[in-house]
């Protein structure tokens, strides 16, 4: 995305840190444009589960082609302003955002997104919500998640470093609970046949991030 369209986005959010915040997210996360690249011959409408302030579905409605975009998170101070910049862009339209448990997922089928959320639930929700996701996907939709997973390196530690800063700071009250490890996150989707990808999604961030992309195969 240009350095134009990421100045657009970032206006319509209220105040100068949580502009620069969504002008760093656009120009240095990597996740924004992958996930565009996989969704770009979908005509699907999009959940987006742990949606925080809507970024996501800013980036796709500025970015290509228009497409209906449900959103859902638990802080209710993002999704509020989530919702003024949708207005302020005129995309109220397009962007429906609530504020919902991850539990408590709308009747939407399309293609689902769960980006940077699974490490912030217990262990033991990880699977019900990563089958829940599954049962919101439509015949030729897609699961895309990204997340940090437990393994044994630098990234790994670097991650937890910038999670404790989040966590101080306020902008993830709960903070992590469980980094999932990549079989983890793979057992409960191919449990109910879906077919699984995962591979790593850096960028140019330190920290272990990987793409996960499931979807039912083909008959």
């Amino acid at each position: 995305m240009d350095h134009r369209s990421r100045q657009r986005i970032a206006s319509r959010y209220d105040n100068v840190i949580q502009r620069g915040y969504v002008r760093g997210k656009l120009a240095g996360d990597p996740v924004y444009a992958a996930t565009a690249a996989l969704l770009d011959e979908s005509s699907l409408p999009l959940l987006d589960i742990g949606c925080g302030i809507g970024l996501l579905g800013q980036y796709l409605n500025t970015h290509g082609r228009k497409r209906r975009y449900f959103g859902l998170d638990h802080d209710p101070r993002k999704i509020a302003s989530g919702r003024l910049a949708a207005q302020r862009g005129g995309l109220e339209d397009l962007m429906e955002l609530q504020h919902a448990d991850a539990a408590e997922l709308p009747s939407v089928q399309g293609d689902v997104t769960v980006l940077d959320v699974l490490h912030y639930l217990p262990a033991s929700r990880q699977p019900d919500l990563l089958r829940s996701a599954a049962r919101h996907l439509a015949p030729a939709g897609r699961l895309i998640i990204r997340n940090v997973l437990r393994e044994r390196n630098w990234r790994f530690h670097a991650t937890r470093i910038e999670e404790f800063f989040l966590h101080a700071s306020g902008w993830i009250p709960g903070g992590p609970q469980h980094y999932p490890s990549a079989s983890e996150l793979r057992a409960p989707l191919e449990d109910l046949g879906l077919d699984v990808r995962i591979e790593p999604l850096r960028g140019r961030t330190p920290f272990n991030s990987y793409l996960i992309v499931a979807h039912r195969p083909q008959a």
